[in-house]
């Protein structure tokens, strides 16, 4: 049975172990280093960090920052999905879309009107997310141009999309050009 809740603090190794694994040895340190960071840094508040566990044991973890949306003045409530993992042994099953959809049914609640991802446009575009340059939302990083449709957004307020346009800022542990690789 699978279960998503929010993280609690007694959660992080698990957090952690879960992204070592479903990284693996190239990526993974990187990506670690990346969800700690994250989830100390004072600029990626609020943070969304959900869990998902199958029989008591933590197999996936979704972590939603915070960002802004430069030129400033804009009034917009938006997040960054950064970074889904799964354990190995259970991709394909489930989890990071159940991840998914609990982040954005707690975003609707808490009034947030736009998500976006960087990832891939196949899985992504099941759950809403559209190609964000194309409607007028550039990433903190170029993205190449072979990868632009990885950058994306899901609008969960209608009208913010057309009102609102520019670059997205993302909290400090993010800021990095080697975060923004596809």
């Amino acid at each position: 049975m699978l279960n998503v809740r929010f993280a609690t603090a007694d959660d992080r190794t698990s957090i952690l172990a879960v992204h070592a694994a479903a990284f693996g040895s190239l990526q993974g340190a990187e990506i670690v280093k990346l969800v700690d960071g994250l989830l100390d840094d004072a600029t990626a508040r609020p943070l969304y960090s959900l869990v998902a566990e199958v029989d008591g044991n933590v197999v996936g973890h979704v972590l939603f920052t915070a960002v802004r949306i430069q030129p400033e003045g804009q009034q917009v409530s938006a997040q960054i999905l950064a970074p889904l993992a799964v354990v190995p042994g259970q991709q394909g099953r489930g989890v990071g879309g159940a991840l998914i959809h609990e982040g954005l049914r707690q975003f609707a609640v808490a009034g947030v009107e736009l998500v976006f991802v960087l990832g891939y446009p196949d899985y992504y575009s099941r759950f809403g997310f559209r190609p964000a340059r194309a409607l007028g939302f550039a990433a903190p990083y170029p993205i190449p141009i072979e990868h632009d449709d990885a950058w994306m957004v899901q609008e969960l307020t209608p009208g913010v999309i057309g009102r609102v346009r520019g670059t997205v800022q993302c909290a400090d542990t993010m800021n990095d050009p080697r975060h923004w690789r596809e």
